[in-house]
């Protein structure tokens, strides 16, 4: 197991003078507390024995239940049967993993994947290798060479892990088209895909994509979450799966923590049942949208050298830095001037991408965003000119958690 490189920089990016683009935090300001407040208030007054209580192990039927109307939405039939709510997605995420993944097993991911998911796969020891993106998400054609060359290396992977929308951290989407392509290719060669979904319902332009569930129940597990359009302190998140699949699950959950918290699936069940959730994820979309704007906006503005990609949905730009710059050995000085970001070799299995950074734009106001990157501009700039100068930058010696950061001058 390995420090994540996001939650080393918490420390940092959590001080009041930094602006943090590193972290994927939903705006929670953006709820109604005092609704929420009271109708917490009114949980507990009524059903605190319960939701004090011990329950089961693959979570509250009646929570089940309302997630079944949620992934509706996306196109997914699913029973409440079908469905094991865990602590997160993560957790999801990791006992999945435990069933089916033995040391040296091979998982195929996206280039890049998610930080969190690399985690976990590192921990059982899996093999992770990585198939190319590009601005439609994962490239069917690369997925066939690549699963082909394994099964002629007598290597048989074992599973796909995919983030079709609104990716993190390259915040492209699968198109609709590639869709069923991918899945028949898995399904050829008997790979079992896992759909890691919890920006779904987070798009700025059109209805909800179709999930790759939605087109094959057999070949597909889906992990979902109320982390990014409800709360993430609840640590609410679910799992779909085949009949036998999700009696292993429960299993598997019960081993680590005997059962996900009652307190926080009854939470979540009463703000579904009393607030208007699908009016607030409708604002959450307006809202990150004009976000989204404010950081490509201000990427034109001040590092015009850069590339990147605009997202349809979701919380990150994944910015190509001009030629020579190492977004590792940059953030240090980043930090230094108070802005903070993640860098690409987080998101590889392999330790590429130091060319690349994930900026994240869903958790700062649209004024603090461009403050942000004018900020990092001038990291970059001044990077940019000991390449010209010397054909490299210099290697840092400090951990970007130990920078000392100068007294606050709060824009």
């Amino acid at each position: 197991m390995r420090a994540s490189e996001i939650r080393a920089l918490f420390s940092v990016a959590n001080r009041p003078e930094v602006v943090s683009l590193a972290g994927g935090m939903p705006f929670i300001e953006g709820l109604p507390l005092d609704v929420i407040g009271e109708a917490m208030d009114r949980l507990i007054r009524t059903r605190g024995t319960r939701a004090l209580q011990y329950g089961s192990g693959q979570g509250e039927e009646s929570l089940r239940e309302r997630i079944t109307e949620v992934v509706a939405m996306e196109g997914v039939e699913a029973h409440p049967d079908d469905i094991t709510v865990t602590t997160g997605s993560q957790q999801a995420l990791d006992l999945v993993t435990r069933i089916f993944i033995d040391p040296g097993d091979v998982i195929v991911a996206e280039a890049p994947s998610y930080v969190g998911a690399l985690g976990v796969f590192r921990s059982y020891q899996a093999d992770v290798v990585h198939v190319e993106l590009d601005a439609d998400g994962l490239v069917p054609a690369a997925l066939e060479a690549t699963l082909s060359r394994l099964a002629a290396e007598g290597r048989r992977a074992k599973m796909l892990y995919t983030i079709p929308n609104f990716h993190n951290p390259a915040g492209v989407t699968m198109s609709v088209e590639r869709r069923p392509q991918i899945l028949e290719i898995c399904r050829r060669h008997g790979v079992l895909v896992v759909e890691d979904n919890p920006y779904g319902l987070l798009g700025f332009e059109d209805d909800p994509y179709p999930a790759l569930r939605s087109y094959d129940a057999d070949g597909v597990i889906y992990l979902g979450s109320f982390s990014k359009t409800f709360a993430p302190g609840y640590r609410v998140g679910f799992v779909i799966a085949p009949h036998a699949v999700r009696e292993k699950l429960v299993l598997a959950s019960e081993s680590a923590i005997l059962s996900p918290s009652n307190a926080s699936q009854l939470a979540v069940e009463t703000y579904l049942d009393t607030c208007d959730w699908r009016a607030q994820i409708k604002d959450y979309r307006e809202m990150y949208r004009e976000r989204r704007d404010a950081l490509v906006g201000a990427l034109a503005e001040h590092i015009p050298a850069a590339s990147w990609n605009v997202p349809v949905g979701g919380f990150f730009v994944w910015v190509k830095l001009p030629e020579g710059l190492d977004a590792k050995s940059m953030l240090p000085r980043a930090v230094t001037e108070r802005v903070a970001y993640v860098p690409g070799t987080a998101f590889y299995f392999d330790g590429q991408g130091s060319d690349h950074m994930r900026l994240s734009f869903c958790f700062p106001t649209p004024d603090r965003i461009r403050e942000g990157v004018r900020r990092l501009a001038t990291v970059v700039n001044a990077e940019s000119e000991l390449v010209q100068l010397f054909g490299t930058t210099a290697q840092p010696d400090d951990d970007p958690t130990d920078v000392e950061i100068p007294s606050p001058d709060l824009a």
